[in-house]
């Protein structure tokens, strides 16, 4: 394959596999307003409580072998080893099968024990139908790395679709027939878990199906015998454990600061004694997650634009369009975090009654929105560690961030319930977010002006938040003049005038502070020049 092509195929591959990622994340982060809406603020709790331990079991039973599986195949694939690809897939789809059925048993027999850590036994019923997911989905993961190793993103792509697609159809099909026959929480909460298994069954069907369309046209292309050599070109086991261990153990940091409340908050909480009043608050508390997941979910997809950007002008050695990259990236996320913020914030509660129906817990979503802002900042400075090099680093400062987070839930909780986790939340993240900062400054010798990162975005934000605040106010005392305020249609009117209005004004300021000029725009990776262009035809430019 020529070099263009392979590079034309990569790049097509990434945009493929973004998109599915953007589309399957947005499914998963907005199927929880309604799971709130039909099961209550106590299975909300107990799924918010039971599912990062799912994720965190399934990441652990996949061993990190899907990466190792496409690197692998990669490899054979570019020595025209096909068998040894197929040979690498079947060690690991064993190994993660088998990894995941014991995974599997030790949820469903270990789940008292897991209860009694976290502080709740009603989360015991929701802990053994997610088990039920661990048996498909590190197999599934498995075949999802070995496309990949072949550059073929569109397996993957759409097992990923189909998968959170039926797993929200099997959660809100079971959600709607355990309400209506008045089932108590644990069971419709443990219902809803139950979507993670018929997600995986779709997933793994749908990556079966590529499989045995691949294996066939493989088979009728095939020529000549297999080497007698195949054992030696076979990746060994120790080989793809070695390689993928260390990924998964990397992996087991990124959700540590959502963890430390799964194991510290329904504990804290219960402290009285009333465990499903714990569950009641801590779901309450995962009100304001969905809004800030979708604001991190944003920085995820545009920051992995920077990490091959920045590794080619690291080999190339270009200091000066390193510091330049660095210092853009992190002045404009920090910018779209904060200004997500200071809007949520001010906005929290018509989006709380719009969203969920009543004003309950409204002073710690407010606060809980601040965590986009450390989120965005921590999420795109390990995005441009990692193209520098520096993979282990964001590691160490989430787990970091993690027992700080884990202090102040227990400095915290207790006098203020969740508003101090809220807080200790806002802080961990931005506690996260200043390490990475600070060694990115050291290593790529960054120059952050204060007008940069401070006055001028505090300027920016203080406008954006006004603005909202007038509309939504604005609207809501229309609509009591009207007579129709008080409702979810109002709150939801109020919430989208809001939104509007801090959204034109921060486009405006933006502009009118010259935070952003055309050469900049241009050194951004992506879409940099196009966007320039635009914004020179409109005259946005001074």
């Amino acid at each position: 394959m020529k070099p263009s092509t392979q590079a034309s195929r990569l790049l097509q591959g990434a945009f493929i596999l973004s998109a599915a990622a953007i589309i399957s994340k947005l499914i998963g982060t907005l199927q929880k307003i309604p799971l709130q809406n039909l099961g209550g603020d106590a299975v909300f709790g107990i799924y918010n409580t039971v599912y990062p331990l799912y994720t965190l079991f399934v990441t652990v039973a996949m061993l990190g072998l899907p990466v190792a599986v496409s690197k692998f195949v990669a490899e054979a694939a570019a020595g025209e080893r096909k068998e040894a690809g197929q040979q690498i897939l079947l060690k690991s789809a064993v190994m993660t099968g088998l990894s995941g059925v014991i995974m599997g048993i030790v949820t469903y027999t270990g789940a008292p024990l897991i209860a009694e850590w976290i502080g709740n036994s009603h989360i015991i019923a929701a802990l053994r139908t997610a088990a039920w997911g661990l048996v498909f989905v590190p197999v599934m993961s498995a075949l999802r790395g070995y496309f990949q190793g072949l550059h073929n993103m569109v397996p993957t792509a759409m097992s990923q679709i189909v998968e959170q697609s039926v797993r929200v159809a099997v959660m809100i099909v079971l959600l709607l027939h355990l309400t209506s026959r008045e089932a108590g929480a644990e069971a419709i909460a443990a219902g809803a878990l139950l979507g993670s298994a018929g997600g995986g069954i779709a997933g793994l069907f749908m990556m079966l199906l590529y499989w045995r369309r691949h294996h066939v046209r493989m088979e009728g292309s095939a020529k000549g015998r297999v080497g007698r050599d195949l054992l030696s070109q076979v990746v060994k086991t120790r080989r793809l454990l070695s390689y993928g261990v260390p990924v998964m153990l990397g992996a087991l940091a990124v959700p540590l600061i959502g963890l430390v409340d799964v194991f510290t908050l329904p504990r804290l909480l219960a402290a009285g004694g009333n465990e499903r009043e714990a569950m009641v608050q801590f779901g309450v508390y995962n009100r304001g997650l969905p809004l800030v997941q979708l604001v991190t979910m944003l920085a995820t997809s545009l920051s992995v634009v920077f990490i091959p950007a920045l590794a080619e002008a690291n080999y190339r050695g270009d200091s000066k369009l390193i510091e330049i990259r660095c210092r853009l990236s992190l002045r404009w996320f920090w910018l779209l975090g904060l200004a997500a913020s200071v809007g949520l914030a001010v906005l929290a509660e018509p989006i709380n009654v719009a969203l969920y129906g009543n004003a309950a817990g409204t002073g710690a979503m407010a606060w809980l929105a601040f965590t986009a802002a450390g989120g965005t900042v921590s999420i795109i400075s390990a995005a441009l560690l990692q193209g520098l090099g520096f993979v282990r680093a964001p590691a160490l400062h989430l787990l970091a961030a993690a027992l700080l987070k884990a202090a102040l839930n227990l400095l915290l909780v207790p006098q203020q319930g969740i508003t101090g986790a809220a807080i200790a939340g806002v802080a961990a993240h931005l506690f996260a977010a200043a390490l990475s900062v600070l060694l990115l400054r050291r290593k790529a010798r960054l120059r952050l002006r204060p007008a940069d990162v401070l006055a001028k975005p505090a300027l920016l934000v203080a406008g954006l938040g006004l603005a909202a605040a007038a509309a939504s106010w604005g609207a809501d005392a229309l609509l009591a003049a009207a007579g129709l305020a008080g409702g979810r249609a109002a709150s939801l009117a109020q919430s989208l005038l809001g939104v509007t209005a801090g959204c034109a004004v921060f486009a405006a300021g933006a502009v009118a502070l010259r935070l952003l000029s055309e050469d900049e725009l241009r050194q951004l990776p992506g879409i940099g020049p196009s966007l320039a262009k635009l914004m020179k035809k409109l005259r946005l430019f001074p």
